[in-house]
């Protein structure tokens, strides 16, 4: 039985009753294959970022975090921050809301930079979005996860997982609770981005660091599925051009 570790910060009560509901309903549809939990940084913040294959990741990702001590701000596009009860949840517990494509697009990067200065965590998809590789492999990032890392210098740590797209499929509404489903989640250590600090924060250096971001990810999810990924990644922008 996987013990969930206290939590390092206190968070308030609306969180941790979100928090609650939350673990009370993938307590009873999933199993969990979970490793790593104690191998995460002790003190101070970091980011953790995890591969995206289903609308229910956030959920499974939370969950992992939470339990090892953990009480995570993601950063979420804009949108659900004006639905009627999402909304008031996510504004009340402290998640980030992202302005993509406007004047406003910053205020999620200073956002994070103040969670991260008080010792917070932030909790990243750096894909932006569900995977669109056909076989749900991770797909090439944008570089704001990278972006926020390099400007910080807090540590990295690839936490991925596999299975909750059987418990909600890709772009499905649908869950399927029974039988329970075998999630799998594993934090691995930081990815490493000193050199990359060393030297001006550029193109190159966003790309570098989101490509081995999205590297050792991809290795972790193929240790889990047993498999091979493509030598290619899935990229957005050269399908969309």
């Amino acid at each position: 039985m996987v013990k969930r570790i206290p939590l390092r910060k206190p968070r308030g009560r609306l969180y941790r009753l979100a928090a609650l509901v939350i673990r009370s309903v993938l307590h009873l549809t999933t199993r969990k294959d979970w490793h790593g939990m104690n191998d995460m940084p002790a003190e101070g913040g970091f980011i953790a970022v995890s591969n995206h294959v289903t609308y229910a990741d956030p959920l499974t990702f939370a969950h992992f975090l939470y339990n090892s001590g953990y009480a995570p701000h993601y950063l979420a596009k804009s949108p659900l921050f004006e639905l009627p009860l999402i909304g008031m949840i996510l504004r009340k517990t402290d998640q980030i809301p992202v302005h993509r494509g406007s004047v406003r697009a910053r205020d999620a990067v200073d956002s994070g930079l103040k969670v991260l200065d008080s010792g917070g965590v932030i909790a990243m998809f750096p894909e932006g979005t569900l995977t669109r590789d056909p076989d749900l492999w991770p797909m090439v990032a944008r570089t704001g996860a990278a972006r926020m890392a390099l400007m910080t210098g807090v540590p990295v740590i690839p936490v991925a997982q596999w299975g909750a797209h059987r418990l909600l499929g890709r772009y499905s509404k649908v869950i399927k609770p029974f039988p329970r489903k075998k999630i799998t989640v594993k934090a691995g250590p930081p990815i490493e981005l000193d050199d990359l600090r060393a030297g001006p924060l550029d193109n190159d250096a966003l790309r570098e660091a989101s490509t081995r971001i999205m590297q050792t990810l991809t290795a972790m999810v193929e240790e889990m599925r047993g498999e091979k990924a493509p030598e290619v990644r899935f990229d957005m922008r050269k399908k969309s051009s």
